[in-house]
């Protein structure tokens, strides 16, 4: 049995004499800090493994010192006050570039480039530090030296993750400098990179800046989520391919992460685990190898015998054709989540980063037809889906999933929509039981899959009950078969599993990438599972033990699925 001193703590932390107490009420501050929710006393006493009366001791103590608080209607626990006072000194003390340097120093000798620390200042970038590899063909600016904000990786990645107010602002006072012919002028155009660098989490300039020029830039956030600084790395083109370029984005991504923890913003890990032990194989082949960064939407169209699916991140919908192999490709103006077929009018609805649209697939043309989060710009709609009464239902979440802004909304005739949950993470995956006596839908970030009663002829909902929660990866998107079994793409889990009605795990489709991200069926008899797949945030040691992440998969399933459902537009 463990010692007073040593309980609760890791093997290789020995916790000083007559400190023990100290150490689990700080794993308490951590354990209610690294919730994607607010949690309950049972979760915390599930999760600290202390029993009730210690618990109760040790958060009464906290909440007197104001370092935890108590929502009495919601009956969960919070940080408290007294820490947002504690990190607003710490970041008055914060010699920014001291806690970035090491970073760079790493960056500019792994990538042979340079890594420089910026600040915004105005419409401008300012390079407050910088370290150059001893290249000689390596890129090199002036320290102090400004550039302008929109021609820049740095810029966009600290406008992106900015504020609302100050984005809009910078949009709105227009005269936006063409530095190369590469350089985005336009600000419809701006704002939506800008969407599309949140969600991918570091900004990118191509040329944008000087001609041979390629940088990418994460930000920095302070204790209050702002962002304040962006670390970047630059290079010559010929250097920086632009699949190397996504790679050092991660790692960019990585070290501002890292400094940003130094003042108490603390993101969630972006390093996958391993391949699971218990993987006994690999039983999914690749039928499109493709480099996507994060592809997604997969939809089974029987009549044209192809399978439609989507880029998220680098914005595009394709079109392969199961029996030749070919895959088309329609670039795309904007970030598109989901995409389903119209009933009653040729195209297809969008769901985009600016509500709902309509999308012709041979022009990529998108016209708006409604926008249900107007007033949240940090917004945009994931997956989507429609019922047998062709009603499309779908989900939303913040650009770069960091708080519980989602909600998921139900579509009629003409585009009228009603908001029917609200508070998720990650909106994601959903579809329905083949009698449609429930309706499934995941939130990712909270690493559950949720099911409601549903009435079919009314489009009702009954209660949200946490049917299925995943411990190891995020449930992302799925498909319900015939037998009214749900599969489910793992992100982080290199598996789509498969769960009976009860919500048991009965079959694992082992997959040789870590992120799948999307399931349907298709083929002639619908029994082949189609899998799409991403390759975004990996480091280049993952990609190389997992190349084809980006692919589309197929698994020969021993039960089919059912045909896709469509948006009746016209009621």
């Amino acid at each position: 049995m463990a010692s007073e001193e040593t309980a609760g703590s890791a093997p290789a932390a020995r916790v000083v004499k007559g400190a023990a107490a100290l150490s689990k009420g700080l794993n308490l501050l951590d354990l209610i800090g690294r919730r994607p929710r607010p949690p309950r006393f049972i979760e915390l006493q599930r999760e600290a493994g202390l029993p009730k009366a210690t618990l109760h001791r040790m958060l009464h103590t906290l909440m007197e010192h104001q370092l935890v608080r108590f929502d009495d209607t919601a009956k969960t626990y919070h940080l408290g006050r007294k820490l947002l006072e504690l990190a607003h000194r710490v970041w008055d003390e914060f010699d920014i570039r001291g806690a970035a340097a090491p970073c760079l120093e790493r960056l500019a000798q792994q990538y042979n480039a340079t890594a420089s620390l910026s600040e915004i200042d105005g419409d401008s970038i300012v390079y407050v530090d910088q370290r150059v590899a001893p290249s000689t063909l390596s890129y090199r600016s002036e320290l102090g030296s400004r550039v302008p904000t929109h021609g820049s990786a740095s810029g966009k990645a600290i406008l992106a993750f900015s504020t609302p107010r100050v984005q809009g602002q910078f949009l709105r006072n227009g005269g936006l400098l063409k530095l190369t012919e590469h350089t985005i002028t336009d600000g419809q155009r701006l704002k939506a990179e800008l969407a599309l660098t949140r969600a991918r989490g570091y900004g990118i300039s191509d040329e944008e800046l000087d001609i041979g020029l390629r940088s990418v830039a994460a930000p920095i956030m302070n204790h209050q989520g702002e962002a304040v600084a962006a670390i970047s790395v630059s290079g010559l083109k010929d250097r920086m391919p632009t699949d190397r370029l996504h790679v050092i984005g991660r790692d960019v991504m990585a070290a501002a992460r890292q400094v940003s923890g130094t003042v108490g913003a603390a993101p969630s890990s972006i390093t996958p685990p391993a391949r699971p032990s218990e993987q006994t194989g690999v039983n999914a082949a690749c039928i499109l190898p493709w480099d996507s960064y994060l592809g997604e939407g997969p939809l089974w169209l029987a009549d044209e015998g192809c399978l439609y699916w989507l880029d998220i991140l680098a914005p595009a919908v394709h079109r392969l054709d199961l029996a030749s192999g070919e895959n088309r490709t329609t670039a795309l103006p904007k970030l598109v989540a989901a995409v389903v077929p119209f009933a009653d009018r040729p195209g297809f609805a969008a769901l985009t980063n600016d509500g709902l649209e309509t999308l012709d697939f041979e022009s990529g043309l998108l016209s708006p037809i409604c926008e249900p989060e107007a007033n949240l710009p940090e917004n945009r709609f994931n997956d989507g889906k429609c019922d047998r009464q062709g009603r499309l239902w779908a989900g939303t979440m913040r650009l770069d999933g960091g708080a519980p802004t989602g909600s998921l909304y139900s579509f009629g005739a003409a585009g009228r929509w009603q908001r029917r949950d609200s508070g998720f993470l990650v909106s994601n995956g959903l579809d329905w039981s083949p009698d449609d006596r429930y309706m499934y839908f995941c939130d990712s970030g909270a690493a559950a899959i949720y099911r409601y009663e549903f009435d079919l002829a009314s489009g009702e909902l009954g209660e949200r009950t946490t049917w299925v929660e995943i411990e190891k990866g995020r449930p992302d998107g799925m498909t319900v078969d015939a037998q009214g079994h749900v599969w489910c793409a793992i992100w982080d889990g290199w598996a789509v599993h498969r769960y009976d009605p009860d919500g048991t795990l009965v079959e694992t489709v082992g997959l040789p990438v870590p992120r799948p991200t999307s399931c349907t069926f298709g083929g002639p008899d619908l029994k082949t599972l189609l899998i799409t797949t991403a390759r975004i945030r990996l480091s280049a040691n993952l990609l190389a033990e997992a190349p084809l992440s980006g692919g589309i998969f197929a698994h020969e399933a021993t039960v089919g699925g059912r045909p896709v459902a469509t948006y009746r537009f016209g009621g």
